[in-house]
């Protein structure tokens, strides 16, 4: 193996130094959220780097929805699941078909359409709220999780279909033209060659999508008010509503809630990657 040279030395400390405080900066919260977690309700805030006592009662009060604020706990878990899964399925489906008329089938005007979606990302998603809110009342959609999936579907879109685009414009046309040759209609093209050479960017971007909804705070509280049909990322905030808010429950609750998608994320980690820088560089 050839020693490193001075040059290569440096450069690796300097990644080093920039990486530890990334790493702290990043590691610092999540090791409180954990630290809430197994603390004593008396020792939550009391300052220490380790609790006298840990507990995981606290994990035992969200399972088992022992307060007043957890009563709709499984079933506000659930909906997050049911909207981030259908929210990432939805946008597969409808960025999949609207990259592949775009790219492979040359769809006239698609270049235009997908660069109008993307002019929507110019205005903050914040901007849109409102108006979202009015136009899922006119349709009298409110208070329903229908709401929330159309609107989260709208943000994510534009963005998909643009990153499947890029990755599909840097597959061989010659795949296209020998199916073709062999008689292969456009449905065959897109599910026979198409989609498997696309799966890595498929993943890429159903992950990004699913990721996005689980996380959505602001068009949840908007769109959805019951109990019953509430995000969970949303139930997180009622606690804060109380004088006395029990951070213990809060933390283990937050806590258990982001354990899904960084499960996610870990598992499909290589395919973001590759996914999702699928066609920034042509050979």
């Amino acid at each position: 193996m050839k020693p490193l040279t001075f040059k290569q030395v440096t450069t690796e400390a300097k990644l080093v130094l920039i990486g530890i405080p990334v790493f702290l900066w990043t590691m610092i919260p999540v090791y409180h959220l954990f630290l809430f977690s197994i603390s004593p309700r008396d020792q939550a805030t009391s300052g220490r780097l380790w609790p006298k006592e840990p507990t995981l009662d606290n994990f035992r009060i969200v399972v088992e929805q022992k307060h007043f604020y957890l009563h709709h706990f499984w079933q506000q878990l659930g909906n997050s699941f049911l909207i981030a899964f259908a929210v990432a399925g939805i946008t597969l489906v409808i960025a999949t078909l609207a990259a592949f008329a775009i790219s492979r089938l040359r769809a006239r005007g698609g270049r235009t359409v997908m660069n109008m979606a993307l002019l929507t990302y110019f205005i903050p998603a914040a901007f849109l709220a409102v108006p979202m809110y009015k136009t899922m009342g006119n349709y009298g959609l409110l208070n329903s999780q229908w709401s929330l999936i159309l609107a989260m579907v709208t943000i994510a879109s534009p963005y998909c279909i643009w990153v499947l685009k890029q990755a599909s414009d840097k597959l061989p046309y010659e795949l296209d033209e020998a199916a073709k040759m062999d008689g292969a209609s456009a449905m065959q093209l897109f599910r026979l060659v198409y989609l498997p050479l696309m799966v890595p960017s498929l993943v890429a971007v159903g992950t990004y999508a699913l990721l996005l909804a689980w996380n959505e705070y602001l068009y949840a509280f908007l769109l959805l008010s019951s109990e019953s049909s509430i995000t969970l990322g949303v139930a997180l905030g009622n606690f804060l509503a109380a004088d006395d808010s029990p951070w213990e429950l809060l933390m283990t609750t937050g806590l258990i809630y982001a354990l899904p998608p960084a499960a996610i994320y870990y598992a499909f980690k290589r395919y973001m990657v590759s996914g999702l820088t699928a066609g920034a560089v042509k050979s």
